[in-house]
């Protein structure tokens, strides 16, 4: 996939027609750069509809090895020319659908509560694609509640640990602690080809702890279906029980 198609694709998934200015907060994110260690996480305040970085963290270079000026002055479409190739297609999917979530998802008053993560192999100064995770935390929205700037934090892992391409996204619940409500992975190590995409959302739901009674309200369809779809991913997975897949599956979610 070229980086226009991209440009194209990434524009599509954020959409909008405001130009909010930055607020007062975000000023004092950047004031505690100065303050933190290095290592090997950085952060950047991002901007979905400028295609920008409206800061960089001093360790974007220490983990890296590049240069932040020539990140600011070339923007996202530099960022995504160091991805790794084969990781565009399903690291454009996780964005989208993810996008797709939220706005299906999650009331309008609680997306300031979310916080998303992701993950690619991105190429370092030494030509080198290290695994890269990212979690982005919005903090101005346009008048559709829409994520436009947003708290990216990245985190560089070792380029020989084995990361499948994953998205999650997590919701601030009323104790103040994040739960996941949506995970998906775009390899499907464990989910074979003979899984259909239907038993793929039944158990996708199934990690979220949902019932019979509650997936079959979320995808419209009778609790006997879905019980009938559960006894069928069984068989295909040479799994026992429910219990056991949804156990194996949160212990290893890059296998789903």
């Amino acid at each position: 996939m070229n980086y226009s198609k991209i440009k194209e694709t990434y524009r599509f998934i954020f959409e909008s027609y405001d130009k909010p200015s930055l607020q007062k907060h975000i000023e004092k994110i950047i004031e505690m750069d100065q303050f933190l260690p290095y290592s090997s996480t950085f952060f950047c305040i991002t901007n979905t509809q400028d295609l920008t970085f409206e800061y960089i963290s001093k360790n974007y270079n220490a983990s890296l090895g590049l240069d932040s000026s020539e990140l600011k002055e070339k923007g996202m479409r530099y960022f995504w020319s160091r991805i790794h190739p084969d990781d565009v297609e399903s690291w454009l999917r996780a964005l989208n659908e993810l996008m797709e979530f939220t706005l299906g998802e999650i009331p309008r008053e609680k997306r300031q509560d979310a916080s998303y993560t992701w993950n690619f192999r991105f190429k370092n100064a030494q030509g080198t694609y290290v695994n890269m995770v990212q979690n982005t935390t919005p903090l101005i929205f346009d008048s559709d509640n829409k994520p436009i700037i947003g708290l990216a934090h990245y985190t560089v892992l070792h380029p020989d640990i084995k990361l499948d391409i994953t998205a999650s996204a997590k919701l601030l619940n009323a104790n103040q602690e994040y739960e996941t409500v949506y995970f998906n992975s775009f390899s499907q190590k464990l989910l074979h080809d003979g899984v259909t995409n239907r038993e793929r959302d039944i158990i996708r739901l199934l990690i979220l702890d949902k019932s019979s009674k509650e997936i079959s309200e979320k995808l419209n369809i009778s609790s006997h279906t879905v019980d009938t779809h559960r006894r069928n991913i069984l068989k295909k997975l040479e799994i026992s029980s429910t219990g056991e897949l949804v156990g194996i599956l949160k212990l290893n979610p890059h296998w789903l």
